[in-house]
């Protein structure tokens, strides 16, 4: 008896961690209308960047494919996964935040293959008052066995906030 409990909780628990991990946004097939896919695609920017604001690397690595290329007017192109991330892990934890300029987000579908989202951002410093600039971005959603990632992104006119 006392092993069938052990083995009901751990699978209890693995389904619940795996719960935990599993995308809560549809399927591209799932996806009827262009409100359903812009809902998909919010959700899943708000899951990237509480990641990149909470410094969740583990989280930031399930939403982008290997061999991301991150296109950024101010230091050029970083391809791969691991960059992106050790960039992140660098340069962004506990120095920058970011929020999505309200009304900013565009998404348009991408036949076969998931979106685009097209945006304004602001980003802050830990500490300062108000935003310390804002930037332009495009970020292709890819959705493939089974999951969204973000597969190609350009960030530019980064700048002061207009």
């Amino acid at each position: 008896m006392r092993k069938f409990c052990v083995l009901v909780l751990m699978v209890a628990l693995g389904g619940a961690v795996t719960g935990a991990r599993a995308q809560t946004v549809p399927s591209l097939d799932e996806i009827k209308s262009d409100a359903e896919l812009t809902k998909a695609i919010t959700t899943l920017d708000k899951e990237l960047f509480d990641a990149y604001n909470t410094c969740n690397i583990e989280k930031l690595g399930t939403l982008v494919v290997d061999d991301l290329e991150f296109y950024h007017d101010k230091t050029g192109l970083a391809v791969g996964k691991q960059v992106f991330l050790d960039a992140i892990k660098n340069n962004i934890c506990g120095k920058v935040t970011r929020q999505l300029v309200p009304g900013s987000l565009e998404v348009y579908p991408l036949h076969g293959y998931g979106a685009v989202e097209i945006g304004t951002h602001r980003f802050y410093h830990p500490g300062m008052e108000g935003p310390a600039g804002e930037a332009k971005f495009v970020t292709l959603w890819q959705y493939k066995d089974g999951a969204w990632k973000v597969s190609r992104v350009i960030s530019y006119d980064h700048g002061a906030v207009k």
